[in-house]
């Protein structure tokens, strides 16, 4: 592996590269890229690039069609930063609930006041709140993030209502038999005193809470937001605010609208900010990167479809990025019958408009029939 890191990458993690490793300073000698928030949009990358690993869960600072027909590989790390999200949403739960933020920006004002000490028990009564024990909580979305929510939620004694379309068979397991799954965001987030969302950004979830959810909570819903900002529609958020559908809103996100709101309390992007997080996610991206590099094997990528070929069987193994169309298998092992070659295990796997073939070969082979071949995007040989 010859990796050029586009941020500053945990050094925890970089201390796992061996001694075959090595992080270069010229994005031409690499063969992957380690980032975490630079603008890849506008980045040039270089031909000899195989794979991008995002040290996160987020992907909107990469072109991922892009770079897909380029057989580029993007891989990143969900659920590396899962237990540092969830920890502050808890954390943002009570401080909507609790008005901690008032009681100690009660104290700074008055820290030279002599009498303190007495006063403070006069003027805590404006801050008083509400505990989260007993309350109804809807938890949108029930991905790694949102289980650990859901499960953390019902340890302290909340009625959690939980929904998600795409539910996976390890995440349902992994849910607390307690949490009640309804097939219906309405269904969920109704005669709730809370909304904490755990989705994916993408034009499907885009404005997912909207006037038209907002209409189905009961008044002075706390919500809360550490997953992207747009998935909340920012006007719709004002109009609930104004019309007490929502009392507070609590993000990681800020932007120019959101931040002049009142009721709303915004952090800066806080959420995977943990050195431990950092640790997981960038161990985690490098370990795929690893795996890809090495075996062929691919595992989190967000533009190309996760394959295990378990290790190489032949004297060879092909891994080739191509299109999904028809005839592709086909072709491929006709040409390396044609050159010679037996082939002992062939996996595929296809996601939307492309696809990834791995197969062992007994013995050394040309494969430049099959880097001719319409449709393949990249060929290389392990």
């Amino acid at each position: 592996m010859k990796a050029y890191c586009l941020n500053k990458i945990s050094e925890v993690a970089l201390k796992t590269l061996n001694e075959n490793d090595k992080v270069v300073d010229d994005v031409t000698k690499a063969d992957c890229i380690l980032v975490r928030s630079y603008n890849m949009h506008e980045f040039k990358l270089d031909k000899n690039i195989l794979a991008v690993a995002r040290a996160g869960a987020g992907v909107n600072n990469i072109p991922l069609n892009d770079y897909a027909n380029e057989g580029v590989v993007v891989f990143n790390t969900p659920g590396a930063n899962a237990n540092a999200v969830k920890e502050l949403v808890l954390c943002a739960m009570l401080l909507a609930s609790r008005d901690i933020l008032g009681g100690i920006n009660y104290v700074k004002e008055n820290k030279d006041d002599k009498d303190i000490a007495k006063n403070v028990e006069k003027a805590k009564s404006k801050y008083a709140g509400h505990e989260l024990k007993g309350k109804k909580v809807a938890v949108i979305g029930l991905g790694v993030i949102g289980v650990l929510v859901a499960n953390s939620l019902i340890d302290l004694g909340m009625n959690v209502i939980g929904y998600d379309p795409f539910l996976s068979i390890g995440n349902a397991m992994k849910l607390h038999k307690e949490v009640k799954y309804v097939e219906a965001l309405e269904d969920c987030v109704k005669d709730c005193d809370y909304v904490t969302i755990h989705v994916p950004l993408n034009p499907n979830t885009k404005h997912m809470l909207n006037k038209k959810i907002f209409e189905a909570f009961k008044d002075n819903t706390i919500l809360i937001n550490f997953s992207r900002d747009t998935l909340v529609c920012d006007d719709d958020l004002q109009w609930a605010l104004n019309n007490s559908k929502v009392s507070k809103y609590v993000t990681d996100f800020a932007n120019e609208q959101v931040v002049k709101l009142d009721n709303v309390i915004c952090l800066p992007h806080l959420g995977a900010s943990t050195a431990e997080a950092e640790d997981n996610c960038a161990l985690m991206a490098i370990n795929q990167l690893r795996d890809y590099l090495e075996n062929g094997n691919i595992l989190n990528s967000v533009n190309y479809p996760d394959l295990n070929a378990s290790i190489k069987q032949g004297q060879i193994r092909v891994c080739i990025n191509h299109k999904n169309v028809v005839g592709m298998i086909a072709k491929f092992s006709s040409i390396i019958s044609d050159n010679g070659g037996n082939i002992l295990t062939l996996t595929n796997k296809s996601r939307n408009d492309f696809a990834y073939t791995v197969i062992d070969v007994d013995k050394n082979i040309n494969i430049e029939s099959i880097e001719k071949l319409e449709g393949v995007l990249r060929v290389r040989v392990i």
